[in-house]
């Protein structure tokens, strides 16, 4: 079945599956084994897709009963909402465990390297696809893969991470197109009209309309990285070289720093820790009117202070310079089995990983009820992108995502990113607080990561 075909086969689903779609809206990222070489593996897995939506397994016996998936925060909950359809459909016992972002980061790693204890599948954030693909503790899915016929449905730009030396070694999930959340009620106030800002310096001088115990956004001293990749991917940025030099320091980062020096400077910004209680506190009292992050953060907002829904809406990103694009990404997540599970618990664990990102009503299911924005691509003329979003008080964001998915720039991740989110966050604290201009921060972040990679400086 060509691509063509499949995108009308989910399309047709999409629209059978609206019931489905509708019952879960109301509910609420050192083994053996290599899958490609596994002939009755990629039977198990692959498989069409059947007028029903149902993953089409010939050897379901060979699978196990059971199988454990770790996750955390709202893309734990999405994944729950699939859990008993999938097992209608397919049968077996799927269970979603919910665990805390640092710990099941902690956690999972640990299992990678040990060779014991993992799940049968997990979630990977792509910023960490690298490094825990580095561990040699993940299998390698591309026969599955290719049996499934899928991969072309995907957004593109997701496969660079998960990928090493001619295997695949994690299934997408969603991307992060970002855009900036704000307080409708603290603008409105204020007479800051959103719509009117382009540039990041626009922004800011809207801010200064703000009373002195009224922030615009927030500058989380323990996420200036986030900031500052978001930006700088915004801008076509990369934080190494085609032949690996570090490139931190480039012209494009500088210009990146400025900015976060100018925001710091203007006093429109606080510095609560993000994902802090006293930060999601200033968003719910509307003291701090906005924060610009992923298409996710709707689900998460939505979660954590549903008392303010309806106050809510989200505009794209403000641009470097005029002219400049407002299309980047922040975050976005996988699915990923551990090499050291059976092969039976990796066949039911890949059964399941199609069965809920490779279905399109599935990662709408998602999407409509957690904000987790589909990294599956043909979902994108999707009637679904239309609808209102009660909590930004009626405003249909998901077209506004799906408009600047498309335009996001690839990003170079590699085993050495979380040195560069080290360096950047220890150096970009001295600038803030003057003990360094943001040309001495670049290049000192620099510096340091090509210290301790020896890698070159660009």
């Amino acid at each position: 079945m060509t691509n063509n075909d499949r995108r009308s086969v989910g399309r047709r689903n999409v629209l059978k599956g609206a019931g489905l779609a509708g019952l879960a809206g109301l509910a609420g990222c050192v083994g053996t084994g290599d899958p490609s070489s596994d002939s009755t593996a990629t039977q198990a897995s692959g498989g069409s897709t059947d007028a029903g939506g149902s993953t089409a397994t010939s050897t379901q016996a060979a699978m196990a009963q059971s199988a454990e998936v770790w996750g955390w925060d709202v893309a734990a909950k999405a994944l729950n909402l699939l859990d008993e359809p999938y097992e209608e459909a397919n049968g077996g016992d799927v269970s979603i465990n919910q665990i805390g972002r640092s710990d099941l980061k902690d956690k999972f790693k640990s299992t990678l390297l040990s060779g014991s204890g993992a799940p049968a599948a997990s979630m990977m954030e792509s910023v960490d696809a690298a490094s825990w693909v580095d561990t040699g503790g993940l299998r390698d899915i591309s026969g599955w893969l290719e049996e499934a016929g899928i991969k072309g449905d995907f957004v593109s730009g997701k496969w660079g991470p998960l990928e090493k030396d001619g295997g695949t070694y994690a299934l997408p999930w969603d991307i992060g197109p970002v855009g900036t959340f704000y307080r409708r009620d603290v603008m409105n106030e204020y007479g800051i009209d959103v719509e009117s800002v382009e540039t990041w310096d626009q922004y800011i001088e809207e801010g200064k309309k703000l009373p002195d115990d009224q922030y615009l956004l927030n500058l989380p001293s323990n996420d200036y990285d986030g900031l500052w990749r978001m930006m700088f991917r915004q801008i076509g940025g990369q934080p190494f070289t085609q032949n690996g030099a570090v490139n931190i320091a480039s012209d494009k980062s500088l210009q990146v720093a400025r900015i976060l020096k100018r925001i710091r400077d203007s006093g429109v910004a606080n510095d609560l820790a993000s994902w802090s209680s006293a930060w999601f506190t200033a968003f719910g009292k509307g003291t701090t009117a906005s924060l610009t992050a992923g298409a996710w953060m709707e689900g998460t907002l939505k979660a954590e202070l549903g008392d303010t829904s309806g106050k809510w809406g989200v505009f794209k990103p403000p641009a470097v310079e005029s002219g400049g694009s407002r299309a980047t990404n922040w975050g976005g997540s996988n699915l990923t089995i551990p090499a050291q599970v059976s092969d039976e618990k990796a066949k039911r664990a890949w059964d399941y990983m199609v069965y809920a990102l490779g279905r399109e009503e599935s990662q709408l299911t998602m999407y409509r009820e957690y904000g987790l924005f589909p990294a599956l691509e043909t979902t994108y003329d999707s009637g679904a992108y239309d609808e209102p979003h009660a909590f930004l008080d009626g405003q249909p964001a998901g077209r506004l995502f799906a408009e600047i998915a498309p335009k996001i720039k690839p990003y170079r991740y590699t085993i050495d990113t979380p040195e560069v989110t080290k360096a950047i966050n220890t150096h970009f604290r001295d600038m803030m607080t003057d003990k360094k201009t943001p040309k001495e921060a670049v290049d000192a972040a620099a510096s340091q990561v090509a210290d301790r990679t020896g890698r070159d400086l660009a």
